[in-house]
């Protein structure tokens, strides 16, 4: 698979106020897909303007053609799969089947108790997400589901007309747990890595060799269900790697970085699109020709 390029344009300027303007601009760049985070407020920005992941989504959809769009990621935190389910076939429908569904279990804090839940303990969050995926992956599939689980039900829910991409929109499954890596290569089109937290402060080898370690628990997790390698997409979101201070000074510093990683079995990495004043400003100038240059450097 040749590597593929995206962003990520997270949702904090009002639509008339640049908002519009960044998708427009992920779709003249020639970004793959341009994602958006599904939270409901998010670390430094939880006091500053959020606004939600599908009406944007939907409205992006209406001022592109090309470009894929989705969420990086949806989780449970507050989210059920019957109504997901009809935002995600409703947005499929006006996009003209380009959506991708970035999915993962989620964590504690920001918006994981904004409904009033009980926090979750890390086995209540792997086994809602276990039962979460393939309860939404039959909604996306199936014209009428009743279905009556620990966590989700579903009486007679209707999935009718169905997605425009068949037999469903496809699934990016964030994961990096044993069980999670499972679901991605059970259920996913595509898998999602940001890195090894333990090694965020690390060095770029430490990390590199923790997603090593993390690419060869999805091989083995596909190769126990006799699923090829090369039929799953490897999406690592950049960011939170040692790097990310210095990946994207300069296109050299990117191509340098995309290399390395696509040595890894990566073929898609994804870049914030720049925001002043927090942990993701950069040089929108060279923003702009990383999108634009890096990957022909890359394969020269």
């Amino acid at each position: 698979m040749s590597l593929r390029l995206s962003t990520v344009i997270l949702p904090v300027r009002p639509w008339h106020e640049g908002g519009r303007d960044q998708w427009e601009r992920a779709e003249r760049l020639g970004f793959h897909t341009a994602y958006t985070y599904d939270h409901l407020t998010w670390r430094t920005f939880r006091d500053g303007p959020w606004y939600a992941a599908v009406p944007t989504l939907t409205a992006a959809a209406a001022v592109t053609d090309r470009l894929r769009l989705g969420t990086l990621v949806t989780s449970p935190n507050f989210r059920h799969p019957v109504t997901l389910a009809k935002d995600l076939m409703t947005l499929d429908d006006v996009s003209g089947g380009r959506i991708t569904l970035g999915i993962g279990a989620g964590g504690n804090g920001f918006d994981a108790l904004a409904l009033g839940q009980e926090e979750w303990s890390p086995r209540e969050r792997a086994d809602r997400f276990a039962e979460f995926v393939p309860l939404l992956d039959r909604l996306l599939t199936e014209s009428a589901l009743t279905h009556h689980g620990t966590f989700y039900s579903a009486v007679e829910a209707r999935g009718i007309p169905g997605c425009v991409q068949r037999p469903r929109l496809p699934f990016a499954v964030a994961a990096t747990g044993p069980r999670g890596v499972k679901l991605a290569a059970s259920h996913g089109q595509a898998w999602v890595t940001a890195g090894d937290p333990k090694v965020f402060e690390g060095t770029p080898d430490q990390s590199l060799e923790a997603l090593r370690g993390q690419v060869g628990k999805l091989e083995k997790a596909l190769a126990e269900i006799g699923r090829e390698s090369d039929t799953i997409e490897k999406v690592l979101l950049t960011g939170f790697t040692p790097e990310r201070g210095t990946m994207l000074e300069s296109v050299d510093a990117f191509v340098d970085f995309a290399g390395r990683h696509r040595e890894l079995g990566f073929t898609e990495i994804v870049i914030h699109a720049p925001i002043p004043d927090s942990d993701f400003a950069a040089d929108e100038a060279v923003f702009e020709r990383i999108a634009t240059e890096a990957l022909a450097q890359l394969d020269a």
